[in-house]
């Protein structure tokens, strides 16, 4: 699980998210719905350290890692899948797989995500700068996942992707959450995608959580009303 406690982040004298409270626990898909600028991939870069936060804590698994550098937030268990996938463009599918790998790799893990995305196995070889928006979106949740983590975060997962391969993603999302009982927080402006793919769903607004609804009691149109103001 991860558990997120008056969180405040900002750049130099400007805050960007003033004091933010929410758990996600084991198994579960959390999604963070808001417009553009309202603070969801400054949230998901201080999850992981890329930037620091100015008062409150995080707890990922009972263990507090608000000060922890990245790579030791990594070891611990969280895994980050950035806004634009950031793959690297000229390693191969399967370099890109395990470069975050640390120690011997595994071969079972690596097919295992080839089962999860088939697509990755039939173009193992090619340069992930040759794969489609979709595909690299695919290789990047699979990089992501070779780390073993228990929480895994996903910004903005489905932009610049065609609509068959975001469905595609939902499945494979919720396929991983029942296969190794992960935690997975989304970021996301398609509410489609949340809908179809989150147990819970929270609005953000100006760096504050505004709303939150279990998947079942969700009123899509009021949500859609936050999201177009």
């Amino acid at each position: 699980m991860i558990s997120v406690k008056n969180l405040q982040v900002s750049y130099g004298q400007s805050i960007v998210i003033p004091d933010m409270s929410f758990t996600a626990p084991e198994g579960e898909i959390l999604g963070i719905v808001g417009r553009n600028g309202m603070g969801k991939s400054t949230l998901f870069r201080a999850l992981i350290g890329m930037i620091p936060t100015r008062a409150g804590k995080i707890t990922l698994n009972h263990n507090e890692i608000t000060n922890q550098p990245s790579h030791r937030r990594v070891r611990q268990g969280i895994a980050f899948v950035p806004q634009g996938r950031m793959i690297f463009p000229y390693l191969s599918v399967y370099e890109n797989l395990i470069s975050g790998v640390s120690g011997r790799v595994d071969k079972d893990e690596v097919n295992e995500i080839y089962a999860l995305f088939p697509v990755l196995h039939e173009m193992r070889k090619r340069k992930g700068g040759n794969l489609s928006g979709g595909q690299q979106q695919q290789l990047a949740i699979g990089r992501a996942l070779m780390t073993k983590p228990s929480v895994l975060l996903l910004d903005e997962p489905t932009e610049g992707i065609q609509p068959s391969i975001i469905k595609d993603i939902s499945r494979s999302l919720r396929q991983i959450r029942d296969m190794r009982k992960l935690t997975i927080v989304v970021s996301e402006q398609v509410l489609s995608f949340v809908l179809d793919t989150c147990d819970n769903i929270m609005v953000i607004d100006k760096g504050n959580l505004v709303r939150e609804d279990r998947r079942c009691d969700v009123d899509a149109d009021q949500i859609k009303a936050m999201l177009a103001v």
